[in-house]
């Protein structure tokens, strides 16, 4: 998953801790979700975010947000910002020293030393975040709802993209979003199933909705996302064609590929199925080319917009330390502050794994 973004070890540097000069080795020993405030935290960790500021005095410092497999958490560099700012770019490997502090009722490091390590000298599963869920179930249950459509012509679109084993390898690895909803590998299988399973729900519920609109809507809504993101590396980015088109396009053109090979496919059923993509979030000014004009293009906007927050709160209710409702720091993207809830260690079991004994290695050998 991590292709070489990080450069060559620089010689100059001395061992720590952490850093084996004798066998050229370095090892993880401590994670994000285990940082305590107050604690002395001496570990490697890969730098996602880094920006130079100012204090009011005008001296420079380093803003950091580092990232391991559990979670992230934000840093502080007061000293060589400078330097330092050019020598741990984002996406490299990280030896870092520092205090954990809560300020604001958020844990902060405020970090003493940094240093950069070599990305083959790591396992750099350790520092991708995946989902928990077991992705091979996922892959077939979405397969699964696909075989249940019943209007043919989308059920045979439907398998021919998912029945594709290049597109459904790449569709087990993608992220859904670079940072604000499940952005970490098997997201968008993850964000897509959840997407589809409502759809499938709500179609009960309300019987005017065409259910097999719905649910190929639901399934095929975020299909552009493979070619929008470049996710070969991390941190997650855009590719070009995903900056200049914008993933909506990207999958209607990948749609009607698929298309164009089903014999007799109903021009205006094509023309439902692509509004449904292409209104899906709702508003102009949110990215979507079309406004919802039919009931399964409003019904999809809302289960899409419900899963997306849904699992940003999830997220930020993880990295609360201690159980009971607490208040975030302002959201800037949501323009409020949130009040979530942390979990008892025993209530956030991941999703069931077919077996737990090779699932680490099955997620990092994505990449």
């Amino acid at each position: 998953m991590v292709s070489s973004l990080y450069g060559n070890w620089r010689s100059g540097l001395s061992c720590n801790l952490i850093y084996d000069c004798d066998h050229m080795t370095a090892n993880k020993h401590l994670q994000i979700k285990e940082i305590t405030d107050g604690q002395a935290v001496r570990d490697l960790f890969l730098v996602r975010e880094i920006t130079l500021g100012e204090t009011k005095t005008g001296k420079p410092y380093l803003s950091l947000v580092l990232l391991d497999a559990t979670g992230e958490i934000s840093g502080r560099v007061w000293e060589k910002a400078e330097q330092l700012m050019g020598e741990c770019p984002v996406g490299a490997i990280v030896s870092v020293t520092a205090q954990a502090q809560a300020y604001k009722g958020v844990l902060q490091l405020r970090i003493d030393n940094l240093r950069r390590i070599p990305d083959s000298k790591v396992d750099l599963g350790l520092f991708i975040p995946s989902t928990q869920g077991n992705i091979p179930l996922m892959a077939r249950e979405l397969v699964k709802l696909a075989d249940s459509v019943k209007n043919p012509f989308l059920k045979d679109l439907l398998l021919a993209l998912f029945e594709e084993h290049r597109l459904m390898q790449s569709f087990k690895k993608a992220p859904a979003a670079k940072i604000m909803h499940h952005a970490y590998i098997g997201g968008l299988l993850e964000h897509t199933l959840a997407v589809a399973r409502l759809a499938d729900s709500i179609s009960a519920l309300y019987p005017s909705l065409d259910r097999s609109l719905l649910i190929a809507g639901a399934l095929l809504h975020d299909l552009g996302k493979l070619k929008e993101f470049n996710f070969e590396s991390f941190p997650f980015d855009y590719s070009d064609r995903g900056r200049l088109v914008g993933h909506m396009v990207l999958g209607i053109e990948m749609i009607q590929e698929k298309i164009n090979g089903i014999s007799g496919f109903p021009e205006e059923l094509a023309d439902r199925l692509k509004h449904l993509i292409l209104s899906h979030h709702g508003r102009h000014e949110f990215g979507s080319p079309s406004l919802p004009m039919m009931q399964e293009a409003f019904a999809l906007n809302f289960l899409d917009d419900l899963d997306a927050k849904i699992n940003y709160l999830d997220r930020l209710a993880g990295q609360v330390k201690g159980e009971g409702y607490q208040w975030t720091e302002f959201q800037r993207n949501l323009e409020r502050f949130l009040f979530v809830r942390g979990h008892a260690s025993n209530e956030a079991e991941p999703a069931a794994k077919e077996d737990s004994a090779t699932d680490d290695q099955r997620q990092r050998n994505l990449f």
